[in-house]
């Protein structure tokens, strides 16, 4: 559609709304409003018009403002917790200073509607303008009340920094990626990396796009709080009923929790059965020398690991690495006196193995040197020597619970 024919019938833009779940409650807690034409009985998105950089700003304005105006009017019977989310490019956001649609919402205060109940649902990506002046709109928006959340955050790690500049009350991440085959492990790495920022900055996290049950059940493990897709429902002229899907929710949580409880048992008993392996000898070989140690456990798990090597409580390697190659097993004797403890989670484990005198069993994780995804049995030899013992991707595979 032309933008010309929607401009000379703006009466014909609408509001759709999208509902927005929550984890906890299982129902409705918002609606992100999208704006739709109609003509000749066709419904018709208006996403391309918005993000066409050809058509003016002003025109824009005036038709997100109808639209906005018209969903705010609805909002009005919606119980006074759900909240409205209002999409903005920073373009849009800056039209005129943000004075005018500001206005707007305090003209609907004054009818009664809580400005807490809307969040500025924003994208600053390819804002070319004055960036701290956009950064002090928001927090004179904030003034008021309103929330702001991100859109359509993704794999982009570089966005952190700006993430947090913005310090946004939601992170909404887009899970369409997902769905495709080609995802690699470094995608959801980004992702479940998103999930402990979030954390760390109060964000509470939104995924959308969700068009399939694994996509749920991805953001569920993921620590998302909120939820919106296909999956769950269209976005429609309507309002649905709250609870339409708590019953669906609640048994898609027990099946991922059931799920997610037998991972984690086939780790904890993994972890038992290496503690008793690898501490029986340990035991019988406390004399041995590192070389003879290494020898012992090869024996015992060459179908197990590929990496073994031993380091002092202050992470500095204190033998060769003991490496499995297509030949055989290798010592790598230039990795001496290197120290680790610059690694995620060293210094905190170190201190849990000397405090419990028992061995960890490590998240997954991405070796740096092959490339894989293995895990990490780290047990205390004795008061100042931890042994490592890095788990094969083969191994994993085979035991898929561990994956």
């Amino acid at each position: 559609m032309d933008a010309l024919d929607i401009l000379s019938d703006v009466e014909n833009c609408f509001p759709y709304f999208q509902p927005i779940f929550s984890a906890d409650e299982q129902r409705v807690i918002a609606y992100e409003v999208l704006g739709r034409y109609q003509s000749e009985g066709n419904i018709i998105s208006l996403g391309p018009f918005f993000q066409d950089e050809e058509i003016p700003d002003e025109y824009k304005y005036e038709v997100d403002l109808l639209i906005v105006k018209k969903a705010l009017e609805k909002i009005l019977e919606l119980d006074p917790d759900i909240r409205l989310f209002l999409n903005r490019n920073a373009d849009l956001l800056m039209y005129k200073h943000g004075e005018p649609f500001l206005q707007e919402l305090l003209a609907f205060e004054k009818r009664g509607l809580n400005l807490q109940r809307i969040v500025l649902e924003i994208s600053d990506r390819h804002y070319n303008g004055d960036v701290d002046q956009f950064d002090h709109l928001l927090q004179y928006y904030r003034t008021y009340g309103i929330k702001v959340a991100i859109a359509s955050v993704d794999s982009e790690s570089h966005y952190f920094e700006r993430l947090g500049q913005l310090n946004p009350d939601i992170l909404k991440i887009n899970l369409h990626p997902l769905k495709s085959t080609s995802t690699g492990m470094n995608y959801n790495d980004v992702l479940f990396s998103l999930s402990l920022f979030a954390r760390k900055i109060g964000a509470t996290l939104l995924f959308e796009n969700i068009e399939m049950s694994y996509q749920l059940q991805f953001a569920w493990k993921n620590g998302g709080h909120y939820y919106q897709g296909y999956y769950l429902h269209p976005p429609s002229p309507e309002f649905i009923e709250r609870d339409l899907l708590k019953h669906r929710l609640k048994e898609k949580f027990h099946d991922f929790i059931s799920y997610e409880k037998k991972k984690l048992e086939a780790v904890f008993t993994t972890a038992e059965n290496f503690q008793a392996k690898v501490q029986e000898l340990v035991i019988k070989n406390r004399k041995a020398s590192y070389e003879e140690l290494f020898q012992v456990l090869i024996k015992e798990m060459d179908q197990v690991a590929f990496r073994m090597y031993i380091c002092d409580e202050d992470g500095f390697q204190k033998s060769a690495n003991i490496f499995k190659n297509k030949n055989g097993w290798i010592s790598q004797s230039e990795y001496l006196n290197k120290n680790w403890s610059w690694r995620p989670y060293f210094l905190e484990n170190i201190i849990k193995m000397r405090h419990d005198q028992k061995g960890i069993l490590s998240d997954l994780y991405c070796d740096i040197e092959t490339g894989e995804t293995i895990r990490t049995f780290s047990f205390p030899i004795n008061g100042n020597e931890y042994l490592f013992i890095d788990i094969s991707y083969q191994y994993l595979f085979e035991h898929v619970q561990l994956l």
